[in-house]
């Protein structure tokens, strides 16, 4: 299923730069970045889980915030995009 995980870290302090940092870098094992700080990931439900365990333990719950998006499995005909930064189909075929 496609899942769009966004998030919102406080970047005040030297520890939030580095929660900020360590977000993107778990997102980015799980998906492809389409905005700063949204990412589209093709997830099962363990993975699903897995990727929420790991964030919750990243994040700061009382200042940042973490929003997973369920387009399901047939999100296809869901997803407009306009304007730069093309995707790939990630479920497509890959040439090396």
């Amino acid at each position: 299923m496609l899942v769009l995980i966004t998030y919102d870290v406080n970047t005040e302090t030297p520890l939030g730069r580095k929660r900020l940092r360590q977000v993107a870098k778990l997102c980015m094992n799980y998906g492809q970045r389409v905005q700063n700080s949204v990412f589209e990931c093709v997830l099962d439900a363990a993975q699903c889980r897995e990727v929420q365990y790991k964030l919750g333990k990243v994040i700061d719950k009382d200042k940042d915030s973490l929003r997973f998006y369920y387009l399901g499995n047939n999100y296809k005909g869901k997803v407009l995009h306009i304007g730069t930064k093309k995707s790939f189909d990630v479920e497509g075929t890959l040439i090396v």
